[in-house]
């Protein structure tokens, strides 16, 4: 007679009196078969009960680490920080966007600068100084000390050179703000980024401890098989196989995770962050307007880099008129006042005498000949200006193509997730049936391990599905050329309470 197959608790029928235990037998073998038949039509049955609501009470205990590691996250909520918390505590301490804040104020201040070619130039100046005198004529030997002070004036009448560069400040003011908005989109992803890293790094720890629990349990159940005689040594050797493996991805994910952890904390100024989860159940936003040429045309000719580019070629065109301005004549008031106060030179009148002398006019230079420095100038300006031209038009297919490719890239995301939830559900049907199956012998334990494996690394996959999606959805926002930290709000909404 075979060795009989020990029976596990949760399946076993009870015994019918009168049958003899060759029957009783046959009975519990033909009513487990019928089960694993019956399951496999669930899985390839759309509309058949799924395999969870089969009366199986083994299979609940296999959840048990996954559930206990998702309450305690739930549990650890309480003290994350929400994403919108972290990108405040960024704003204050990241060293790059600190650097382009101070250059943005810098910006400010030179364009400043240029307005002092318009605003009167006033200044004050003394001297004194001491001279003697030998003559041979003895009378006019000796010793003088001369002093003076002297308050001079200059208001621009006519500089159409220091008006336009005025002007050129102006627009400059106008990009570095656009330099500072791109620096604070690029903290706000790089931000998100880190912080959805270290989800998806405590993700794949959870799944992996949970993948090593089963396999565990599946190690024990071969082992156990192997001792009353029902399986190989193969089946034992390939669960410790698996074992060994899902031991090695642990220490992997587990250094992921620290070093997930230190890149947010370096990030934001601070040790020990706790980013919040997902909410459960997950349910991501639609993505609106549907579509792309709606994203590209929301802010136009305002997106920071089509901005900068459109103001650089203004710049260019100003600083064409400037250097044809080198032909041009200047105009200035000028008006002058100084006290001196020197020896008299005559002998009538001995010692010193104060001289008060104020002077008012007006300046004109004419430029006539500069060896043609100024011909040379315009052309190389006018190269200058057919260049920046081309970079506004580089910049606006750019806007177009990243906003296109961010906008399908949240598209084929939200696909993926769609696929993968149901990649899920199958290959959780799927691992019920192979441990069905394996209990009744039409399935071997590698089946079950490669199940198990299928299963955890789809809810991998789909768990970091989930944040590209919600990260994509931030790079198009930020293709578009809108993004701002309040749209970090709806990503905190998301997030466990």
């Amino acid at each position: 007679m075979p060795p009989r197959r020990a029976q596990r608790p949760g399946h076993a029928l009870p015994d019918e009196p009168g049958l003899q235990p060759g029957r009783q037998r046959a009975r519990r073998h033909r009513a487990l078969v019928a089960r694993a038949r019956s399951l496999g039509a669930a899985v390839l049955n759309r509309n058949a009960p799924c395999a969870k609501d089969l009366p199986m009470t083994r299979i609940a205990p296999r959840a048990r680490p996954l559930a206990v590691a998702l309450l305690l996250a739930l549990a650890s909520a309480a003290q994350a920080q929400s994403l919108a918390e972290l990108f405040e505590a960024a704003r204050g301490y990241d060293a790059t966007y600190l650097a382009a804040r101070s250059q943005y104020e810098a910006n400010l201040a030179q364009a400043a600068q240029a307005r002092a070619g318009l605003l009167p130039q006033v200044g004050l100046g003394a001297g004194a100084n001491w001279a003697n005198r030998d003559s041979s004529a003895n009378a006019l030997d000796g010793t003088s000390n001369n002093q003076n002070v002297t308050l001079s004036a200059s208001q621009p009448l006519y500089r159409p050179a220091n008006r336009l560069a005025n002007e050129q400040a102006q627009l400059s003011i106008d990009i570095s703000q656009a330099q500072l908005t791109q620096a604070e989109q690029s903290l706000i992803l790089r931000t998100s980024q880190a912080y959805f890293d270290v989800l998806a790094a405590q993700d794949t720890l959870t799944f992996v401890r949970a993948q090593k629990t089963a396999v565990a349990e599946q190690l024990a159940a071969a082992r156990r098989n192997f001792e009353v005689g029902t399986a190989t040594v193969t089946d034992a050797r390939e669960a410790q196989a698996r074992a060994d493996l899902v031991n090695a991805q642990e220490i992997a994910a587990e250094n992921d995770l620290r070093v997930k952890r230190l890149a947010l904390d370096q990030l934001v100024g601070r040790g020990g962050v706790v980013p919040r989860p997902l909410a459960a159940p997950v349910v991501l936003p639609p993505l609106q307007p549907a579509d792309p040429q709606a994203w590209i045309e929301r802010l136009g000719e305002n997106h920071p880099s089509v901005l900068q580019a459109r103001r650089n070629l203004e710049i260019a065109q100003l600083e064409t008129q400037r250097a044809e301005a080198g032909h041009k004549p200047t105009v200035d008031l000028v008006g002058q006042y100084q006290v001196a106060r020197a020896p008299s030179g005559v002998q009538a009148i001995p010692g010193y005498v104060r001289n008060n002398t104020a002077s008012v006019g007006v300046q004109l230079n004419l430029p006539l000949f500069a060896g043609f420095s100024v011909q040379n100038r315009v052309k190389q300006t006018l190269a200058l200006e057919e260049k920046a031209r081309a970079d506004l038009e580089a910049a606006r297919r750019g806007v177009d193509l990243n906003t296109r490719s961010a906008f399908f890239g949240v598209v084929s995301g939200q696909g993926q997730v769609k696929a993968l939830e149901a990649a899920e559900a199958s290959s959780q049907s799927a691992l019920e049936a192979n441990q069905l199956g394996y209990q009744v012998g039409v399935r071997i334990n590698i089946d079950v391990l490669n199940a198990q494996s299928q299963l955890f690394q789809t809810k991998r996959d789909l768990a970091q599905a989930r944040y590209n999606v919600l990260l994509g959805s931030l790079r198009l926002r930020q293709a578009s050329g809108e993004l701002t930290p309040a749209d970090l709000q709806a990503i905190d909404a998301l997030l466990a309470r």
